[in-house]
């Protein structure tokens, strides 16, 4: 599992992955987050820029650098990174690129609780959730021929995982779709019969009888724990001889690559 850390919104590493190019003032850090088209991949609220930056201060991973004072305006207080501030912007980046993290899409929310809709009425509404994402694909397609011809890859590698999460998605919902419309989906019959009788199901209430007292969340991250065991998954941290091969010790966190 990634560590938990002092501060947790995205805006924040972004604002530290900024800061470790050079001092800059609040006001020029919200200038780059919308030249480079950062709010397409996480979620800014400018107002609360400054908030962001006075926390990463009161955790000591950014600090006063300088004043900056252009003609007659006033005085711009620029922040800079710290040592500590660079270590917790690298380790925090490496974490997220390295492990998985349980996120909660709101679709996968309403996949658990679509049996409260009728079958047909979903059917109908994954027709359109298909045709919508097809659109978000086409229009992401396009972006990406304008901007490879312009910009290195890995300034567009974010836009490039978006299309490829879009597309899977839309290739998983029509299969869902057609197992509905052909009604081949299992259990598709008793969803079926609970909305046009208002019974449940006998096979329904008896699962409900025979797992009573079954943590069914925490039985399914069992088996996922276990099935990455056997798999030979990744460790939940790497010791000392893996870091020492590969980089450099930042104070206990992940090795660096870049101090030689």
């Amino acid at each position: 599992m990634p560590q938990r850390r002092k501060l947790s919104n995205p805006l924040a590493l972004a604002v530290m992955v900024f800061l470790g190019e050079r001092p800059m003032h609040p006001y020029e850090i919200a200038r780059l987050l919308r030249q480079r088209g950062k709010e397409n991949s996480i979620k800014i609220n400018y107002g609360s820029l400054y908030t962001v930056v006075q926390n990463l201060e009161k955790h000591g991973f950014v600090e006063v650098a300088g004043v900056q004072r252009q003609g007659n305006r006033p005085e711009r207080t620029l922040y800079g990174l710290t040592e500590s501030g660079k270590v917790e912007m690298h380790d925090w980046l490496a974490d997220l690129v390295a492990v998985p993290a349980r996120e909660y899409p709101s679709f996968e929310a309403a996949l658990s609780l679509v049996g409260a809709l009728h079958p047909d009425e979903v059917t109908g509404l994954l027709e359109e959730r298909v045709q919508a994402l097809d659109v978000q694909a086409a229009a992401l397609h396009g972006v990406l021929e304008r901007l490879d011809a312009e910009l290195p890859r890995l300034f567009v590698i974010e836009t490039e995982y978006q299309l490829h999460m879009i597309e899977a998605e839309a290739g998983w919902v029509r299969s869902l779709h057609q197992e509905l419309v052909d009604g081949t989906l299992p259990g598709a019959p008793e969803w079926r019969s609970w909305h046009e009788t208002g019974e449940v199901p006998e096979r329904w209430a008896r699962f409900e009888d025979d797992f009573r007292d079954v943590d069914a969340s925490e039985l399914l991250q069992e088996q996922v724990d276990k099935a990455v065991a056997e798999a030979g998954g990744p460790a939940k941290g790497r010791g000392k001889d893996d870091a020492d091969r590969s980089g450099t010790h930042t104070g206990g966190g992940r090795a660096r690559h870049d101090e030689h």
